[in-house]
């Protein structure tokens, strides 16, 4: 892998980490793009490159896997779970969640509380497919 291979995977990576560590707040392309050291049509033609999938995309899919968490391991209600993990709008997480899930938040968090198993197990068990 080239230096510049090595570099470019770095910066990403540093945008993806704060995705993961700050999945709640607003962030968009440009704070990311600031954070990679790089334009923003080039983070996002990189980042997709890296990672398979958009920055939105991504951040999506790490709120919607909080989401998971949450529904199945707490009672608050599906609109306090929504705006905890990032979404503004009831609507837009109901459509993603579904999206990346295959059904709407309500129906998953019927399936009951999680089964007890090492935290690992579970975060693979409940992972969805990489849309």
């Amino acid at each position: 892998m080239s230096r510049a291979s090595e570099d470019s995977n770095r910066r990403m990576l540093r945008a993806r980490d704060a995705m993961d560590r700050s999945y709640a707040e607003p962030l968009d392309v440009p704070t990311l793009a600031r954070l990679a050291h790089v334009s923003e049509a080039h983070f996002i033609r990189t980042f997709r490159a890296t990672f398979g999938e958009t920055p939105n995309r991504y951040l999506q899919r790490r709120r919607v896997e909080r989401a998971m968490f949450l529904l199945r391991s707490t009672e608050q209600s599906v609109t306090d779970i929504c705006m905890a993990v990032g979404f503004a709008s009831l609507g837009t997480f109901s459509r993603v969640f579904a999206e990346i899930v295959g059904e709407p938040p309500s129906a998953y968090r019927r399936r009951g509380p999680l089964p007890a198993a090492p935290s690992c197990f579970v975060m693979a068990w409940l992972r969805p497919g990489g849309n």
